[in-house]
């Protein structure tokens, strides 16, 4: 089995595509006819290219609007083709894609088409070639794959074979268990799309929607194993047209490829043990239990500023590291590091990045199988960093964004790190924050998708549908994720005058805005925290004006909810609480949050709110947001 990439997925010229597609570990490539042309290289040297750079060329392709056309576009067809059959040749690859006509002129009709093939498959058988025909779910008169089948089966010649695509299959709501009739080995190819659910024209979806599997909302994991049913195990490449990945980075987006594919294998595996091919083997997927610790990097400068901040959310400094610059705080169950050092990669985060968010650590059942799981998908994994003697040594992950994931097993090492690495004093109950509830995390739009795609595969997580949030600079999309007690927000950022925006390029791409504390009672957190001078955000009247016509609410709790600048929101089941810190000038910000209930929700109708109280915030302190 070989995975492959097709170069209309990702940006840069031909070369540049190559390289990515190389660099990111995957088996070969499948050149679409454009990229070709558009190249200054020959063909015969595009795949000396190919060879030198460890790929194969998969497919050519597309070879279009071919089967059932009168004369004298019929003889034009087959010219066509053999001239197609001359570039194969050069390029040293031996499989073209015919996909189902859309020509005007073209006529119906199974035989006519299977007569048309046939002779294809033995002009291509001829030279040492094949061809593989495949159904466009728009196509003229062939839009199914069953139908495609029923033409391959009656042309019935051996260089002649289906090629399976499931977009289409998917987006036309074809039952994925007919292709289970089909004979594995009369299949010759299979591309590997998926999309959101949106409700348009199919060839506009398919040419600007399409993401990688595991990345869009449709049956992936049921089309492979329908595919993989059938005994198939040759090429399984992305086929991805994505206005987003037009203009993406072509490295970032060909890892994205071979994670996908990896693990939408191992997914489809999963799902279906008994499936006949020798598919990749690696841990499962694991729920995270809790965050264990967020480790900001900060000068030395600047750790007094920091600390204030988190001692005005209620936190209180808890202890220093036995031999570094790093010192503990700590409220509730939450543990906060802020690091100081002078080498090492929270120095680098400092150095690229300013204080922000460095490490995130995670406790999860079994850290090893996490980490071998990672390096399956093609993370980079470190065995252990910056420990010195007698200190604990923690795995970690290069996660997006430039952070590192710590992974913790859960058990005896997690306390251990707070007694062997930490002189550690009690503290006392704070504000009563007694767990992280979520963690923000802000990137540019286009990179959203990459960023879903790492943690829903590396984690046993859940996505939820990406929703637009209005800011008055522009348009930031937000998803959820979740995993056991792992909960984040992405929030897509489309230009820097959104507040997101800002955060991105003030920070020059720091991953974390905000991280949100839970509380059990967030008035009685409230008064705590004034208590503490915390700073909170102050919404005007009129949120509260049009909160009272929403939600009926005693007129008490509604008092109160104005009196302390907390907002509420409900959905069938709960009800939830915020409270926001105004924006450090950094924009870094706190939420607390109090959930009742079975409230699953991130409070999305009240942001449009808060993002313009906290531009209000930074207009004010001298930070203009245009």
């Amino acid at each position: 089995m070989k995975l492959s990439l097709a170069t209309v997925s990702i940006a840069g010229d031909l070369r540049q595509k190559l390289e990515a597609i190389a660099a990111a570990g995957l088996d070969g490539v499948e050149i679409f006819e454009q990229d070709l042309i558009a190249s200054d290289v020959s063909p015969r040297e595009i795949g000396r290219m190919v060879r030198d750079s460890g790929l194969e060329i998969t497919l050519f392709q597309p070879f279009r609007d071919f089967e059932g056309l009168p004369e004298p576009l019929r003889s034009r067809a087959f010219a066509r083709a053999e001239h197609k059959f001359d570039l194969m040749g050069e390029l040293g690859c031996d499989l073209m894609l015919v996909c189902s006509n859309l020509h005007p002129a073209a006529r119906g009709g199974v035989d006519r088409s299977a007569a048309d093939l046939r002779e294809l498959g033995e002009r291509a058988a001829s030279r040492g070639l094949r061809v593989g025909y495949e159904a466009l779910a728009w196509g003229r008169y062939v839009n199914d794959h069953r139908d495609a089948w029923e033409i391959v089966r009656r042309a019935d010649h051996p260089a002649l074979g289906l090629v399976l695509d499931s977009f289409h299959t998917l987006a036309r709501g074809i039952d994925v268990d007919t292709i289970r009739q089909i004979p594995g080995d009369r299949i010759f190819y299979v591309h590997l799309a998926d999309a959101p659910k949106i409700d348009m024209d199919l060839l506009y979806l398919s040419r600007h929607f399409r993401c990688m599997p595991l990345e869009g909302e449709m049956d992936v994991v049921g089309f492979t194993r329908a595919v993989l049913a059938t005994g198939y195990d040759h090429v399984f490449s992305p086929e991805i047209f994505n206005d987003q990945f037009r203009g993406g980075v072509a490295g970032v987006i060909a890892h994205d490829g071979l994670r996908a594919l990896k693990a939408l294998l191992d997914a489809a595996r999963r799902a279906e043990p008994d499936l006949p091919q020798r598919l990749p083997v690696m841990p499962a997927p694991q729920q995270v239990q809790d965050v264990a610790f967020l480790e900001f990097a900060a000068s030395a400068e600047e750790e007094p500023d920091l600390g204030a901040f988190l001692a005005r959310a209620g936190f209180e400094h808890a202890g220093r590291h036995v031999s570094k610059s790093v010192s503990l705080w700590r409220q509730g169950e939450i543990n906060i590091l802020i690091n100081t050092e002078n080498k090492g990669h929270a120095h680098l985060t400092w150095v690229n990045h300013g204080t922000s968010v460095s490490e995130i650590a995670l406790q999860v059942p079994d850290a090893s199988a996490v980490q071998t799981r990672a390096r399956e998908l093609g993370a980079d994994a470190d065995d252990a960093t910056e420990h010195g003697p007698g200190e604990l040594a923690i795995p970690a992950l290069h996660s997006l964004g430039g952070g590192l994931l710590r992974l913790l097993d859960d058990g005896p090492e997690l306390r251990r790190i707070w007694e062997r690495d930490f002189a550690v004093q009690p503290v006392s109950g704070g504000a009563g924050l007694t767990r992280i509830d979520h963690i923000g995390q802000t990137m540019a739009y286009d990179e959203m998708l990459s960023w879903s795609l790492y943690y829903t595969t590396l984690f046993d997580a859940q996505k939820s549908p990406i929703v637009d949030v209005i800011d008055p600079g522009g348009l930031v999309r937000s998803q959820a994720i979740r995993s056991g007690g792992l909960r984040l927000t992405l929030n897509g950022a489309e230009n820097h005058r959104t507040f997101a925006g800002r955060f991105i390029q003030d920070s020059l791409g720091a991953s974390v805005q905000h991280v949100a504390f839970g509380t059990d009672d967030i008035f009685a957190t409230s008064a705590k925290l004034a208590a503490c001078g915390f700073e909170r955000l102050r919404l005007g009247a009129n949120y509260y004006a049009d909160l009272k016509t929403r939600f009926g609410l005693p007129e008490d709790l509604f008092a109160r909810l104005e009196a302390e600048s907390i907002l509420y929101d409900e959905e069938e089941g709960g009800s939830f609480f915020q409270l926001f810190s105004k924006p450090r000038r950094d924009g870094l910000f706190f939420e607390i949050v109090q959930r009742d209930g079975n409230h699953a929700g991130y409070g999305a109708a009240n942001a449009p709110y808060r993002i313009a109280a906290q531009r209000r915030v930074s207009r004010a302190q001298g930070m203009p947001l245009r």
